[in-house]
């Protein structure tokens, strides 16, 4: 959608990228990351040391299985948690670094997080929750009405976006999810197990979703997922075993 990506400055193969994407600069850069819950006895390690770099314009998945510590990395790459050893560079600025406020900050301007519940208010319409996340991300008014129109009809709920979430599909909820995670331009997407809660038909339309996003708009996304059906379908998988990460590539057609 052109309104969508109209402000976006760069082009480059046909793909529209941001300024960070132009440049090559690691949208993140997790390095050697470990987070300990407890002491003494009860120390518990949700991460041992684990470092991924994140490129502009790509789709990450991060599989593993029920405590491997896939959501507390998630966490940790949205700086909603911090690390007990080691650091987390967002386009080149040191996590470590940044107060509470310029996370916070960063968060709003940066990051769209997508939950596995959906996390939508059941009272508002699809295109109020949109809106609603707009004016916690401190968007103006003026533009607020424009941009959650525009991200709504980018995931394909332009004739539903008046709609309350009970009277949503599922699929459609999770669109609602992603078109307020998206509506302030964000770089980087991180998403908790977002297709979780749908059918595989729906699953894959997420993704699709997740791709036109991807090649569109050069934001980088990276979701958890233990579905291997969605495996096939992102451009590369980190496998967590213990708060150890690996990686495995896949070499889309």
């Amino acid at each position: 959608m052109k309104a969508f990506t109209e402000t976006m400055p760069l082009e480059e193969g046909g793909l529209v990228l941001s300024g960070l994407a132009a440049s090559r600069v690691p949208i993140l850069d997790v390095r050697n990351v470990t987070r300990v819950f407890g002491r003494g006895d009860n120390k518990v390690f949700a991460l041992r040391g684990a470092s991924l770099c994140i490129d502009p314009g790509s789709l990450i998945a991060l599989k593993g299985r029920s405590g491997s510590g896939k959501t507390t990395l998630l966490n940790i790459m949205g700086a909603l948690d911090s690390p007990s050893e080691g650091t987390v560079f967002y386009g080149g600025r040191d996590g470590h670094s940044m107060s509470e406020q310029q996370k916070n900050e960063m968060r709003k301007k940066e990051i769209g997080l997508i939950f596995q519940s959906f996390a939508l208010v059941p009272y508002l319409s699809a295109f109020e929750n949109v809106e609603l996340g707009l004016r916690i991300a401190g968007v103006p008014a003026s533009e607020r009405r424009k941009l959650a129109e525009e991200a709504l009809s980018f995931v394909g709920l332009a004739q539903r976006m008046h709609h309350r979430p009970q009277e949503l599909s599922g699929g459609e909820q999770q669109r609602t999810a992603i078109a307020r995670a998206i509506a302030h331009k964000p770089k980087l997407i991180l998403a908790d197990e977002p297709t979780a809660e749908l059918d595989s038909r729906m699953g894959r339309q997420i993704i699709e979703v997740f791709r036109e996003l991807v090649g569109t708009l050069g934001v980088s996304v990276v979701l958890t997922t233990h579905d291997p059906h969605i495996m096939d379908l992102v451009d590369q998988v980190h496998a967590l075993e213990d708060g150890r990460i690996g990686s495995e590539s896949i070499k889309r057609v």
